[in-house]
């Protein structure tokens, strides 16, 4: 026999002996043992001002129960005990223990109470002296020899004894000494480390490892709890189906907290489920009621919890305990709020808009660097190696991979789901996402839902884009950390980068500052430090030129002598690429190390790098897992700029958009086997009560009264009811504005009445100016969407048949068919409708190669705005798929100012609020030019601004550009034949491109009107025989 087998022999035969001794020990009946001293003396407990508080990260890092060195106790805070009253129960038998004792306890800032008999008591003393001689046992294990280290020895302490009088003899007079009795022998007890931390002791007194965490709120009742398997209310998460004799009993403790309970696995500590109070929590109990005796039933919108408790009265200690809790602190979780909400109204919300992802994305990645516990992130898209701040001039820093990864390798836990596309249909690889995130780090955890076969859900997508920092700062909108999003105010066309390529091109007419590009000219010798946003032209001054000139047209001669690419070449850096590649080869981090003597070489940088270059119209993105790869050609074809809206509020709204977050994320680990390992934790929320505690906050926010709203159903949150409180916003808020209402939507698909679209957004549009004309009332509407819808396609041709179908619908609400907005206003009004609603596009230009192009801008937005007073920001666009809440899941938030500033409305003086009027003034910017104090712009509703400013700056805009470039879509252009015509008609663009720059000077923003006649003469919808034909109506609906 070899001495490796005999060592392993004598090991395994000590493991059995040592095991056995155990097993003696645990079962001993030590009522007659009573060692003396070796107890260890108490920590010095003087009550420190601060107790060291627990981290809200130990709830990813729970033990088993009885594993030794676990943290459960604030550090150097002694455990207060008072016995507060005794109950006594009479029965009709003889009960040797008639009197329950009602102990409250203080620990720190934490103070909750439980009930014991006092054969508890006794059971419990028992058990500390078969500790007691248990520890004093020298058992070669490894789990004992670390218990029995981990007791320090200090001076002998005898341990305290019980009163030995039997319960039954104690007279009502004595109950107060009795009661000071058990509170000193409590208070002995606690006051011994070694006792203390046992976990019988623990159990005792009805504390856990999440007891004593403050972001987890206060501590309510906790306790070990037999717990029924099943209960589920989404299909398909019951083993076959609701048998009765289908399911398990297991032991387990039970948690419960100011907003959600959830039972751990004594064994491992590991956290089993969470089940959230929700309008449906409510507790029964009974054996009628549960089909178990003394069972307890706790419900929500997502469960029917079972469990078993060992008597009626243990039942409804229960019920108690957790009803009187839930009530006293989470009673706002109880109700159903405005709308239809699952969150309440917050007052006194930090709140910030963001117009385009150019600010948005910086905001986003500030916070996630300053984050210190999480990060929850939800896209319907993500890619991984977007730029996160542009220009790129620190590396690869700001790259949202490498600052994920720099985060979790901190310790910061990040939580990422993905929205599932079906592959045949949408080529957003949500595959290649979810893997390059995973592999950066184990910190970052990522799920992708739904699963198309197994939910059977085919059509609907998760459509929220979410960023979550500590719970306590949550961005909303519309914006995806995902190409083609990054824009600033400029949308512009172009961003070929290449010094070599830029320095070659000789100019025909127009410069273009609205390409990234711009011109090496332009750059002034002396500025040493200028700001990213810095431009010859400043546009935030008051004295901004229009847009117009901030196109370059017209190029100033007064640095042409100074190039960029000849100072470079004197550095020896003419073989680079691009400024941010050269950046990207130094180590040096910031381009100032060039030393170029010329401070900002932004005009050479590139935006958009690889895939970043996009123009999805023109081609749908391809080979993502080659991120910096071009697949358009940026020297002929001009990238699409996209417009869009986000926003970021703090606090107890954050909370709320967390809570989603969170029960999507436990819902999505429950629903898929393979998320139900231990290396995808559940997720908790933190309080409202330490929801104002901001360790970071985002500047510039301001105060406001906030609240958040979903799309949410079953198959995307678990929840039984459906919630459209977005859908319930939009209208309410329609019905009851007093001057205007300012939609800017990627969709407008809506009017209900011929039984295709419900959402009843477009009618309470037309019932409201319907309204206002009644009463003889100014009521202006402004509809901002884009010129064509999303989808691949060329438009010279009539477009794909995705794209011709939403056009549809979009034509279908505005001005076709008699359910249209239109339809419904001539019926009453004739041609006055025009006094009330606006539909527009955006559009740009720029020269591309010596060539003038033009491209429009997608309005990706989900926004409104009314009365300069009331917001709603989100990710759900104006169409059924976003409304309807069964169908897409979405986020937005409903933002009314609570602060305000002297404004004008209809000619009179006004009280605009902050938030909203500062964000109306933007757009306006934006879309008209100008500037954002500019006065024109002040009054949306007198008719100097509607009709000379608004119409006529979109009707002057849509003319030139019809002029110069022939656009698409076009109101000359009814059906097909007359599309083959228009486009083989020469363009001014290329016939006189001198002329036609003379032209593009009179544009101003990028308003332009709608055209409404476009192919009005074709049937839209696809064809019999097209695989779009195949697909069910509510797809484009």
């Amino acid at each position: 026999m070899s001495l490796r087998a005999e060592s392993h022999a004598a090991a395994s035969t000590l493991k059995k002996i040592a095991a056995d001794m155990s097993n003696i020990i645990e079962s001993l009946d030590t009522r007659d043992l009573h060692f003396e001293g070796e107890e260890v003396d108490a920590e010095v407990l003087n009550d420190p001002k601060g107790a060291v508080c627990i981290p809200f990260s130990a709830i990813y890092h729970t033990h088993g129960f009885k594993e030794p060195g676990t943290q459960t106790y604030l550090t150097g805070c002694p455990v207060r005990v008072r016995v507060l009253e005794v109950e006594r129960f009479t029965s009709t038998k003889k009960v040797p223990s008639p009197n329950v004792y009602t102990i409250e306890l203080t620990h720190g800032e934490f103070t909750w109470q439980v009930k014991r008999k006092f054969k508890h008591f006794q059971e419990f003393h028992r058990e500390l002296l078969r500790y007691k001689a248990f520890v004093r046992i020298p058992i070669p294990t490894r789990s004992h020899t670390v218990r029995r280290q981990s007791i320090k020895r200090g001076e002998p302490r005898q341990m305290p004894s019980l009163p030995h009088t039997a319960e039954s003899t104690v007279r009502e007079e004595h109950f107060s000494s009795r009661r000071k009795q058990l509170e000193d022998y409590l208070t002995k007890i606690l006051k011994m480390p070694m006792y203390r931390n046992y976990h019988g002791t623990m159990e005792f007194i009805g504390v856990s490892q999440l007891s004593f965490i403050h972001d987890l709120g206060p501590k309510g009742i906790e306790g070990l709890i037999m717990k029924r398997s099943g209960g589920h209310r989404i299909p398909g998460l019951n083993c076959c189906g609701q048998g009765r004799m289908c399911y398990r009993w297991s032991k387990r403790w039970l948690v419960v907290k100011d907003s959600f309970l959830l039972y751990m696995k004594p064994d491992s500590g590991a956290i089993a489920f969470v089940l959230l109070v929700d309008k449906e929590f409510n507790i029964k109990i009974g054996q009628k009621e549960t089909e178990t005796k003394y069972g307890l039933q706790i419900d929500n919108l997502s469960r029917s919890l079972i469990l078993k408790c060992n008597s009626y009265r243990h039942a409804q200690w229960w019920r108690q305990g957790i009803d009187e809790f839930i009530r006293k602190h989470g009673k706002d979780f109880l109700t159903e709020h405005r709308f239809g909400s699952y969150a309440a109204v917050q007052e006194n919300t930090l709140a910030k808009w963001y117009v385009n992802a150019k600010s948005y994305f910086e905001d986003v990645a500030n916070a996630m660097e300053a984050a210190k516990e999480e990060i929850f992130i939800t896209d319907w898209w993500l890619s991984p190696e977007i730029f996160m701040k542009r220009p790129v001039v620190e590396g690869n820093r700001w790259r949202l991979d490498c600052i994920l990864k720099r985060k979790a390798q901190q310790g910061v836990r990040i939580f990422v789901m993905l929205y599932k596309e079906v592959e045949l249909a949408l080529g957003i690889n949500s595959e290649y996402s979810k893997r390059t995130l995973m592999h950066l780090h184990p910190n970052i955890k990522v799920m992708r839902h739904p699963d198309h076969v197994s939910s059977s859900v085919y059509l609907w997508a998760h459509h929220e884009k979410l960023v979550i920092i500590d719970q306590s700062v949550a961005f909303v909108g519309g914006i995806d950390l995902a190409y083609g999003r990054w824009d600033d105010d400029e949308h512009r066309l172009t961003d070929v980068g290449s010094v070599k390529r830029m320095v070659a091109v000789k100019s025909v007419s127009t410069t273009n500052l609205t390409s990234a590009a711009e011109s090496s000219e332009r750059v002034p010798l002396q500025s040493q430090t200028l700001s990213p946003e810095s431009h010859l032209f400043q546009r935030d001054a008051d004295d901004t030129p229009d847009i117009s000139k901030m196109k370059g047209v017209g190029k100033p001669k007064k640095f042409s002598r100074f190039s960029i690419y000849k100072h470079l070449h004197k550095h020896g850096m003419h073989h680079a690429d691009s400024v941010s590649s050269i950046d990207s080869e130094s180590n040096k981090g910031s381009i100032r190390s060039l030393k170029t003597g010329v401070g900002e070489l932004l005009g050479e940088t590139r935006f958009w790098h690889g895939k970043d270059y996009c123009n999805f119209v023109f081609k749908d993105w391809v080979q993502l897992d080659k991120p910096f790869a071009d697949f358009i050609d940026r020297y002929t074809t001009p990238r699409m700029p996209w417009h869009d809206i986000s926003s970021v509020v703090h606090g107890k709204a954050a909370r709320d958009v967390a809570r989603h977050f969170i029960q999507r994320w436990n819902f999505t680990k429950i629903m898929k086997p393979k998320y139900r390992s231990l290396s995808y934790p559940f997720l908790l929320p933190k309080s409202q009560q330490t929801a104002n505690e901001l360790k970071y906050q985002v500047p510039e926010a301001v105060h406001a009264t906030v609240q958040v709203i979903r799309s949410a159903a079953d198959w995307s949150a678990g929840i039984k009811y459906h919630e459209e409180s977005i859908h319930n916003a939009y209208v309410s808020v329609i019905q009851n504005s007093k001057h205007y209402i300012y939609i800017e939507n990627q969709f407008f698909i809506s009017c209900a009445g011929d039984k295709v679209v419900w959402n009843k957004i477009g009618d309470a549009i037309a019932q409201r100016i319907l309204k206002a004309h009644r009463e003889n009332k100014r009521f202006r509407v402004y509809v901002v969407i884009p010129l064509l819808p999303g989808f691949e396609g060329d438009i010279s041709t009539g477009g794909g048949n995705a794209l011709q179908a939403i056009m549809h619908f979009n034509y279908r609400t505005m001005c076709r068919g008699e359910n249209s907005i239109l339809a419904q206003l001539k019926a009453e009004v004739g041609d006055k409708w025009i006094n009330y609603i606006s539909f527009c596009g955006l559009r740009t230009y720029a020269e591309l190669e010596g060539k003038l192009v033009t491209e429009l801008i997608y309005v990706h937005s989900k926004l409104l705005i009314a009365d300069d007073n009331t917001v709603i920001i989100g990710s759900a666009n104006i169409n059924d798929r976003s409304m309807l809440g069964k169908r897409d899941s979405e986020m937005a938030i409903i933002v009314q100012d609570t602060e305000t500033v002297p404004s004008v409305m209809d000619g009179e003086d006004y009280s605009a609020g902050k938030f909203s009027q500062s964000l109306r003034l933007r757009c306006f910017r934006v879309v008209l030019g100008g500037s954002d104090l500019n006065p024109e712009h002040q009054d949306p509703v007198c008719d100097k601004f509607f009709k000379e400013v608004w119409i006529s700056t979109a009707a002057r805009n849509a003319t030139i550009f019809d002029k110069v470039f022939r656009c698409l879509p076009s109101d000359q252009v009814n059906n097909l034949t007359q599309l083959r015509d228009f486009i083989n008609k020469p363009k001014l663009a290329n016939d006189d491109p001198v002329k036609a720059a003379e032209e593009l000077k009179k544009i101003r923003g990028f308003l332009v009107q709608f055209p409404f006649r476009f192919l009005e003469e074709e049937y839209l919808l696809p064809s019999v025989g097209t695989k779009e034909s195949m697909v069910p109506m509510e797809v484009w609906t």
